[in-house]
């Protein structure tokens, strides 16, 4: 590829990243058809868009593979590329970037370019390293509850980054270096994990991280820093220990197939009595959705190339549900499950325990003939198994309700596509509005629902 391409290719990666969504933002759906194919999920959002923040770290090209087609991706690849990051495609699904010449950019690009999304929270160490400095616009993103940045400041500080605000987001300059540390986060967050791992590979001396978080995307990660020649070793009780080295290469790796995906086409096959074969799905980081699915109602078979899933049982049985960080149940998974619940002969609780906001797209459900209770302040259960946290909610289900179509308005990604579930469920005919959102996390989902057989109006 000529260095013309790879320039011009760099300019559609900036004008992407200005694109959050689609170019209609609503989608009509007559309801009551059950879901049948075969469709394939690519690369986890939540591993992709950090391997290319990643690939700043090293001093050669990185390639990247098995990357979705989602507005995260161009939003990062156009913050890459305000930074210097010269990007080219290769295959459909492969990105290659080349980060030798990186530099500074504005802060108002920055801002302009990162839209909703909270990932240039993530440049912060490797921009550290490569030019000493970093800025964080105000962030942004979907509207599920409080996501403080202290645990990533606090974890820079220790690393000797300093920290200051500005009218317009945050600056960090490390003036002496970066060194390593011993860390202990309060949360196993998965974003503070990720900010140490891409931090404390390059620090000077040896990083200590206590309480991670060790979820299927961080190990693959790590895969993917050990690559470019990071020396990092994962402990038992979620301790992660990284030797800084002097320099990194670039990687060429294949990303882990997007669990929250899969989960969420498995749920619209168990809502609307279908029957989906999701291509690249796979059983082992799947087992704690499985399990549950399995206790509903739903059934599955496992295949080489992916998971089939579909209805197995004529009523759907209430359940209850903690989410955790992993290998518990993820939060992400319980929004779209909440549809096939409302169909469940019982009473059916969701502790989430991640967030404390999460329940906010019911409201749209109940519009539509749920009946769903939410207890901001959680609920008392002798039965619990994760740890109630100060600030957690619940949702109670009550069922079999029947839905029908409504006009609603996608709250966030994942409750976004649980209303997509639910109009699909409904009997009627439903406008769901605000679309744009659920670009940010599923790949060519309006072309997937048309394979599946689904009845709907889109003018995108």
């Amino acid at each position: 590829m000529s260095e013309t391409q790879d320039k011009g290719l760099a300019a559609d990666a900036r004008s992407a990243g200005a694109r959050v969504g689609l170019t209609s933002d609503q989608i009509i759906i007559n309801g009551g058809r059950p879901l049948r194919g075969r469709i394939e999920v690519r690369g986890a959002k939540n591993l992709a868009t950090k391997a290319m923040v990643a690939a700043l770290l090293g001093q050669t090209t990185s390639v990247l593979r098995n990357v979705p087609n989602i507005s995260d991706v161009r939003v990062v690849a156009g913050l890459l590329a305000l930074h210097g990051v010269v990007i080219s495609k290769g295959d459909d699904d492969e990105w290659i970037l080349n980060p030798e010449n990186v530099e500074r950019a504005h802060m108002a690009d920055i801002d302009a370019h990162a839209g909703s999304s909270r990932i240039p929270i993530l440049f912060c160490g490797p921009l550290l390293h490569r030019l000493g400095e970093a800025f964080i616009p105000d962030l942004g993103g979907c509207r599920i509850g409080d996501r403080p940045i202290d645990f990533h400041l606090n974890a820079l500080r220790k690393f000797g980054a300093q920290v200051a605000k500005l009218s317009n987001g945050i600056s960090l300059t490390a003036p002496n270096g970066l060194k390593g540390a011993n860390i202990e986060l309060p949360y196993p967050s998965v974003g503070a994990t990720e900010q140490v791992l891409l931090t404390a590979v390059l620090a000077d001396g040896q990083t200590e991280l206590r309480n991670a978080a060790i979820e299927p995307e961080i190990v693959d990660l790590i895969c993917v820093l050990q690559k470019m020649g990071a020396i990092i070793t994962m402990e038992p009780n979620r301790v992660i220990f990284i030797e800084g080295v002097k320099s990194l290469r670039g990687y060429n790796h294949r990303a882990i197939f997007d669990r929250n995906e899969v989960a969420s086409w498995a749920s619209a096959a168990l809502a609307t009595n279908g029957d989906i074969f999701v291509v690249g799905a796979k059983q082992e980081e799947m087992m704690t959705f499985l399990n549950i699915y399995r206790k509903v109602g739903g059934d599955f078979a496992i295949e080489d190339d992916g998971i089939r899933f579909w209805r197995g049982a004529k009523k759907l049985t209430p359940v209850v549900v903690e989410t955790d960080v992993h290998p518990g149940f993820m939060t992400d998974w319980q929004q779209p499950l909440v549809v096939a619940l409302t169909m469940a002969e019982g009473v059916s609780k969701i502790h989430e325990t991640v967030y404390e906001n999460r329940f906010g797209f019911t409201d749209a459900l109940n519009k539509m003939g749920a009946k769903i209770e939410v207890y901001k302040d959680g609920l008392d259960d002798g039965t619990r198994r994760v740890k109630r946290r100060e600030f957690e909610q619940a949702a109670v289900i009550s069922g079999p309700t029947k839905l029908t179509g409504a006009n609603i308005e996608v709250p966030d990604l994942r409750g976004g596509f649980s209303h997509l579930i639910a109009a699909l469920t409904a009997t009627g005919q439903s406008e769901v509005s605000n679309i744009g959102i659920i670009s940010r996390g599923y790949e060519n989902f309006i072309e997937k629902l048309k394979t599946l057989g689904a009845d709907f109006i889109y003018e995108g």
